[in-house]
């Protein structure tokens, strides 16, 4: 399918206005630049509550942000942020982060994991096994069915973190938006999205050189695709987008996943690039798949609650 008319128009907009690159600078630049366009996201739904919380980790504490819907909490999603592990905060994620909250009827989590060069690997993915760990001892958030989430870089810790806490953490789904599953950056959608696309095989490069140590782009740590025993990993939803350099390895990902005997659901979005999750205010395909996604939120929720449980007792 041809580029989505929007995303079109977005890209040859950005060309035209000689917009850098990710990897043009450094990593405070590229920050200012995601920064920059939050505001062209759009504004996020009304809460019922929107609070800040300090968690505490084995370095210290970082800071989350929790969104809590209006009406009957069923569940709670985490939500790692993409931005290749070295830009992005909870900031740019705010928006999303409360449309899922809305649709889903769950309250979403957003952590403010370390980042990248200042905090190189292994320092996120350690946040995000603390953020999971924390919750299960939490009375309140440790009650609620557990939806582990991320896009990009962020699906990556999240699918890493669950394979690190097997048998200690137990979410009822963990969804992946076009993760980062791979180190060796020679895929089929490596070559033919490498470049004019938003996200580059550059960029990707760049990233990887700033969370790692090139000898361990392969480890299982880093590149879960190269773990060798997946199985036991929670029911799995994931994401790709057609014009994306991470399509190859997030579709071999679900089929490894699969090998291993864990359930999974993978669609790919025609006419799309990397990141058109976030442009939910502006694309139908979009907001298509934030329906998706919160239905299989919903879905998994619902199916891990008990029987005879009424919304009122979870209110």
């Amino acid at each position: 399918m041809a580029l989505h008319p929007f995303v079109a128009t977005m890209l040859a907009t950005q060309k035209e206005a000689g917009a850098p690159a990710l990897s043009a600078g450094t990593p405070d630049d590229a920050r200012a630049l995601v920064a920059a366009g939050r505001a062209a996201i759009g504004p996020g739904r009304d809460t019922a509550e929107t609070r800040e919380v300090t968690v505490p980790t084995r370095s210290g504490s970082i800071g989350a942000r929790l969104h809590v819907p209006h009406g009957d909490v069923t569940g709670l999603v985490v939500y790692l942020h993409g931005g290749g592990w070295v830009v992005a905060t909870v900031d740019d994620y705010d928006t999303l982060g409360r449309e899922l909250a809305h649709h889903s009827r769950c309250a979403v989590l957003l952590p403010d994991y370390r980042l990248a060069p200042e905090h190189p690997f292994p320092a996120g993915l350690e946040d995000t096994e603390d953020v999971l760990t924390w919750i299960g001892a939490d009375p309140e958030l440790g009650a609620l069915p557990l939806v582990v989430a991320g896009d990009s870089a962020g699906g990556n810790l999240a699918t890493v973190a669950l394979r690190r806490l097997r048998g200690r953490v137990s979410p009822v789904l963990q969804v992946l938006v076009y993760p980062v599953t791979d180190g060796a950056r020679d895929t089929e959608s490596y070559r033919d999205c490498a470049e004019g696309l938003g996200l580059t095989a550059r960029d990707m490069a760049w990233f990887f050189g700033h969370y790692a140590p090139a000898e361990d782009h392969l480890h299982p740590d880093v590149a879960p695709l190269r773990a060798d025993d997946l199985a036991g990993l929670p029911p799995t939803a994931v994401v790709t987008a057609e014009y994306d350099v991470l399509r190859s390895e997030g579709e071999a990902y679900a089929q490894r996943l699969r090998e291993a005997g864990v359930d999974v659901t993978s669609k790919r979005y025609p006419g799309v690039t990397h990141g058109f999750v976030r442009l939910h205010h502006h694309i139908d395909v979009a907001r298509d798949a934030v329906a998706d996604i919160a239905e299989a939120i919903t879905t998994a929720v619902a199916a891990a609650r008990p029987v005879g449980h009424t919304e009122k007792e979870n209110a």
